[in-house]
């Protein structure tokens, strides 16, 4: 189960995520603008933003930028019903980590959401495998050194 951020200022679209989250199995937490989802971000332990791009005191895009300023690997999915390429190279280009145009699919969005904690879940452990690399070439001479003092005294 994900806590997932989705910050749209349609009522409509803020109402419907919860019980869709819900039946996909993740929790949802809401937020009308980007000042909003700050709040919500520095205070619960978000997995992933759903953001909508256009949006009143701080855009999506905005947004993004922020919240990379705090955790760089908490991915954003924007979403906008005014599709341009400019937003779009605009979005990947910030690091976003996927971008849809509105209506929703939402199956194609689960799959979308899937995928990017899937990909948080392998970057969150990068550190931990580069820990027990360490810990392992470390490891290695102290037994060596150990293994040779025993087989000098064992003689």
């Amino acid at each position: 189960m994900a806590n997932i951020l989705v910050v749209d200022d349609e009522p409509d679209f803020l109402e419907q995520m919860p019980a869709i989250m819900s039946r996909w199995g993740h929790k949802t937490f809401t937020a009308t603008d980007g000042f909003q989802a700050l709040e919500i971000f520095e205070r619960e332990s978000i997995d992933l933003i759903l953001s909508d791009v256009r949006m009143p005191n701080m855009d999506g895009i905005q947004l993004l930028h922020k919240i990379q300023d705090i955790d760089k690997r908490c991915p954003v999915i924007l979403l906008t019903g005014y599709p341009a390429d400019e937003t779009a190279i605009q979005a990947m280009h910030s690091g976003a980590e996927d971008y849809l145009v509105k209506p929703i699919n939402y199956d194609e969005l689960r799959i979308r959401i899937e995928k990017s904690l899937q990909r948080k879940a392998h970057m969150d452990s990068i550190p931990f495998l580069r820990g027990l690399n360490w810990a392992l070439a470390l490891s290695i001479p102290f037994w060596l050194i150990i293994g040779f003092l025993l087989a000098k005294l064992l003689r």
